[in-house]
């Protein structure tokens, strides 16, 4: 059986089907498809925490499917801006993994990505598969894939 590892950019896939389909993203239905006979070695959703209600609720829906949901604070700077990125820990986590799966499946449209799937088929020949919103996916990130999938109306509520 394939071994896999599920590597989710929360704020990524949020922002980009709301932004191009005016939806959300299906969790349930994204899990039921990439896990089918597979075995998941881990599956890690990546968001900010704001520790407001609606967002708690969502984080347990997230780990009620599977998901080990990792959180980092939401920081306001002085200027307005807001910073919570979580890039350098999903890509720590996943090279990492990649060393004991059979497949990375990364949920992201985030074009400093792609060097991660380079390495790890690189060092690990481990295989890749994204999921992304087309329109607002890196071409880099789909080009260093082995497999991409676009988010449509299948995986949308």
């Amino acid at each position: 059986m394939e071994k896999i590892a599920i590597f989710v950019d929360v704020q990524n896939i949020y922002y980009t089907t709301r932004q191009h389909y005016r939806q959300q993203f299906n969790y349930k239905a994204f899990w039921a498809k990439a896990t089918a006979n597979k075995e998941v070695s881990g599956a890690f959703a990546y968001a900010i925490d704001k520790g407001d209600a609606k967002q708690q609720s969502f984080q347990n829906i997230l780990r009620n499917i599977g998901f080990q949901v990792k959180l980092k604070p939401y920081i306001q700077r002085k200027d307005g801006s807001a910073k919570g990125d979580w890039d350098v820990g999903i890509t720590l986590d996943a090279f990492e993994l990649a060393a004991t799966v059979d497949t990375i499946i990364l949920l992201s449209g985030d074009g400093d990505f792609d060097l991660l799937l380079h390495k790890a088929r690189q060092a690990y020949k481990t295989k890749s598969i994204v999921y992304g919103v087309t329109a607002l996916t890196a071409p880099s990130l789909i080009n260093s894939s082995d497999q991409f999938i676009a988010i449509g109306n299948e995986l949308l509520m």
